[in-house]
């Protein structure tokens, strides 16, 4: 999967955006994005049925671009989570 054309933290509107392609943009609010963090602490926990109440005020506060993907790091301190282009994708069409 391709990186995406542009990338955009709204932080006002506490939004991502992104450009895929030309045309092709999509929006994911911080909040979405910090509940869905793909670390393996975030993951093996939604896995064990754990639901994590992301406080809708979060933001991102730094992007930093792995190449493969976007590491995230957010206003309540967590910054473990790298955000590959695919996974990215997927929660921007889910």
């Amino acid at each position: 999967m391709d990186a995406p054309v542009a990338l955009r933290n709204r932080r006002q509107e506490r939004q991502l955006w992104i450009e895929w392609t030309a045309g092709e943009c999509a929006e994911l609010s911080h909040a979405r994005l910090r509940a869905a963090c793909p670390c393996s602490q975030c993951r093996a926990a939604r896995l064990g049925g754990q639901i994590s109440v992301v406080d809708e005020q979060v933001q991102i506060t730094a992007i930093n671009t792995q190449g493969y993907g976007v590491q995230l790091v957010f206003s309540d301190g967590h910054e473990r989570g790298i955000y590959p282009w695919m996974y990215l994708r997927e929660l921007s069409v889910a």
